[in-house]
């Protein structure tokens, strides 16, 4: 079985727990998951099956989309609302017009610090590990990118307002420490009390089949013509075509003359493209050597 699955992860679930049934129902033991999900959260999760594993690290890299609802009022030690209370106010006097201001201002690159309860790690330790042990220790700063945020609801509590917002990032983004920092901006203390992911690597739920669907189509044998196959999430990637007659080439690792392609005039030095032959089949992914201006492979799909 070969191709990618994208399921909508239920709550309570691990990723590695959808990972594990899904092995389970298919019998396949080659599969991997682009980008881990709280066992709250729910939402998009593209699992990467038997030969579509190898470009699971590109489905990683790509952008994620959530939509998350913000407890203003209430910070905790692992900054949502399943951790210890660690600092509390009465009354939160926060308008919409000032959340929707806030919101607005983290558009662009911004710098987080990893909270401890993460997969973070620091001298060979998780952090959560560390966490769990009543451990806290110093974290270095990241440059993650927010492309957009918009406030989609203000839930205005006699005392404690909860701001509803959706918001489209770069990965390694963590939207319960972003919901901290909004906070910090509006001078209250904050906390995630909800989370859903929309889109991961440009799958969203109309593409995802819940767990029971997946089962219910191996058990009829169709799950494997509903998979999308491994190039579907390459979108971001420029498209190359390979003349037919040298198609065979590509299938051995072997590089391709810029003679012999279409599609590669405007590619930058290293650029990574997806290959195709002239009947549309995908080949692989191979980077572009802008001095001998030909392709050079980098994973063969035979």
């Amino acid at each position: 079985m070969d191709g990618i699955l994208a399921v909508w992860k239920p709550a309570g679930w691990t990723s590695h727990d959808v990972v594990a049934k899904v092995r389970g129902i298919t019998r396949e033991r080659r599969i991997g998951h682009a980008g881990t999900l709280d066992p709250q959260v729910t939402g998009v999760l593209p699992l990467c099956i038997g030969r579509a594993t190898r470009v699971v690290e590109y489905l990683q890299e790509q952008p994620k989309a959530y939509e998350a609802v913000l407890q203003l009022g209430v910070a905790t030690d692992t900054e949502d609302m399943t951790g210890t209370p660690v600092e509390e106010v009465d009354t939160v006097s926060v308008t919409e017009e000032q959340a929707a201001s806030v919101l607005a201002s983290f558009v662009g690159e911004i710098d987080q610090v990893p909270p401890m309860y993460s997969a973070v790690k620091v001298g060979g330790q998780r952090l959560y590990d560390l966490a769990r042990q009543g451990v806290t220790i110093e974290r270095k700063s990241r440059k993650v990118t927010i492309h957009s945020i918009s406030l989609l609801g203000f839930e205005q509590d006699a005392s404690r307002p909860r701001i509803r917002f959706s918001v489209h990032c770069s990965k390694g983004t963590y939207i319960r420490t972003l919901c901290v920092d909004i906070g910090k901006r509006l001078g209250v203390p904050a906390s995630m009390a909800e989370l859903v992911r929309t889109m991961s690597a440009g799958f969203t739920k109309e593409h995802c089949m819940t767990i029971e669907e997946v089962a219910a189509l191996q058990a009829d044998g169709l799950l494997q013509s509903r998979l999308m196959t491994a190039d579907a999430a390459l979108f971001h990637m420029p498209k190359a075509i390979v003349k037919q007659s040298a198609a065979a080439y590509a299938l051995q690792g072997q590089r391709i003359g810029a003679h012999r392609l279409s599609g590669v005039n405007s590619l930058l030095p290293k650029q990574s493209v997806r290959l195709y032959d002239e009947e549309e089949r995908f080949l692989g992914i191979f980077e572009w050597n802008a001095e001998a201006r030909q392709l050079s492979p980098v994973k063969v799909f035979n």
